[in-house]
């Protein structure tokens, strides 16, 4: 028997949806391609040819001049030491603290969720923060970012969502088996929400290496403020500068776009490794009927 044919008829909506998805696709694409290229520019191209999308004189002059200023390493090595820290603390107590809230048995369970609840809607405010943050001693260290931002109340809440949803034949049958709570969590608990943890894990990562405003608020040491502080120097300082460097490296706009870049490379890495684990089940094959 000959097999037939199958074929895809598309129909109008299908037509439109596609349309829409690549102008959407265009929208998202089109600014990124013109920071990434005209980071490739020279500082007169860009101040006098006004809006382009390909250069007509590549350089990395640019990146030349990054690499050469001592401020931008310093700055990019803090970004990086304040993420990976802030995001293994906040992941840690993040993820402690959602699985204790999620078990009934815990005393004073409501008024806790009550209290996590209430900092999402209400915030405390900036001069409390840095009141509280001045008497204990941690302004001007890392430590106002992490200990600040070591429990946001969303990603607390949906990540005791995913612990609630566990099936109690697990936890039977674990208990059954001898688990104590620690062995339940990090054996059985844990691994079936790796998909939650993931997600969260980028979420704190975004979150930290984008701070800016509490690292401007608490950090006075210009030697420790992270990479967004720097970005906004060169933003406000580079526009119009007819500068150069020691080395010879023209200091213009393309060096806020060539800024732009290199902050955005760690989550473009980052991303793809963590999105494998978005789309995934919470619970795949744990449970079999």
């Amino acid at each position: 028997m000959k097999k037939k044919a199958i074929t895809k008829r598309f129909s109008l909506f299908d037509i439109c949806i596609y349309l829409l998805l690549s102008l959407i696709l265009l929208l998202v694409i089109f600014p990124c391609m013109y920071v990434l290229l005209s980071s490739f520019s020279t500082k007169q191209e860009m101040l006098s040819r006004g809006f382009f999308l390909i250069p007509k004189d590549w350089t990395l002059n640019a990146y030349g001049y990054l690499f050469s200023n001592h401020n931008f390493i310093t700055s990019y090595w803090n970004a990086l030491q304040i993420t990976v820290g802030g995001t293994v603390l906040s992941i840690t107590v993040t993820t402690l603290m959602a699985y204790g809230l999620s078990r009934t048995w815990l005393r004073g369970r409501k008024a806790i969720n009550i209290m996590v609840l209430f900092t999402l809607i209400f915030s405390g405010g900036i001069i409390p923060m840095y009141l509280l943050t001045s008497q204990l001693g941690l302004l001007n260290s890392y430590w106002s970012l992490f200990l600040n931002n070591a429990v946001l109340p969303f990603n607390l809440i949906v990540m005791r969502s995913f612990f609630q949803n566990t099936p109690k034949e697990l936890e039977d049958a674990a208990r059954i088996d001898g688990c104590g709570e620690w062995t339940m969590f990090l054996r059985v608990i844990l691994p079936l929400s790796m998909t939650s943890v993931a997600t969260f894990i980028m979420f704190y990562a975004v979150f930290y290496w984008n701070s800016y405003f509490q690292a401007v608020l608490f950090i006075s040491d210009s030697q420790k403020l992270p990479l967004q502080v720097f970005l906004r120097q060169i933003i406000l300082e580079s526009s119009n500068s007819l500068e150069t460097s020691a080395k010879g490296f023209e200091y213009g706009p393309p060096v806020q776009m060539a800024v732009v870049v290199m902050a955005s490379i760690p989550m473009l890495i980052m991303y793809p490794y963590f999105q494998k684990h978005f789309d995934k089940g919470m619970l795949v094959g744990s449970v079999k009927g």
